[in-house]
């Protein structure tokens, strides 16, 4: 079981204590990304003049936008991947059924082998008799 750790983090200009099972270095991430979003939101027209509540949910907004975005692309990742590994079953059945194929044709092109050489020995055969009844 992981222990918990205790990082102290600045997140933005304020000096805070995270704890949890995580890394040190992810809980550094989570302030990082978090500072990443205030910068963001204090390039917003108007931030300086918006009270701390409206500053809250603008912030809250775009880690809301981000995680959603996210979501999404998760769910299309998905997707798509189901989407490769029906193709990639749909091709190894191609693959299996072309292999008979190819299977029954060399089965069938070395019977025709034999055939075409029990066709030339009649031909020999034939050829023979008929040399030997012209000398008749």
């Amino acid at each position: 079981m992981n222990r918990k750790v205790d990082a102290e983090v600045i997140i933005n200009g304020k000096r805070y204590c995270l704890a949890g099972y995580e890394s040190e270095e992810y809980l550094q991430k989570i302030a990082s990304y978090l500072n990443s979003k205030y910068s963001l939101v204090k390039e917003q027209n108007g931030y300086r003049s918006m009270d701390v509540d409206t500053r809250t949910v603008l912030m809250q907004i775009n880690i809301a936008d981000d995680y959603f975005k996210l979501k999404q692309q998760l769910v299309d990742v998905t997707d798509e991947m189901e989407n490769k590994d029906e193709e990639i079953f749909t091709l190894k059945h191609d693959i299996v059924s072309l292999r008979k194929k190819v299977d029954d044709l060399q089965n069938d092109l070395e019977k025709m082998k034999a055939r075409n050489v029990e066709e030339q020995k009649k031909v020999v055969k034939l050829e023979t008799e008929l040399s030997a009844y012209r000398k008749k």
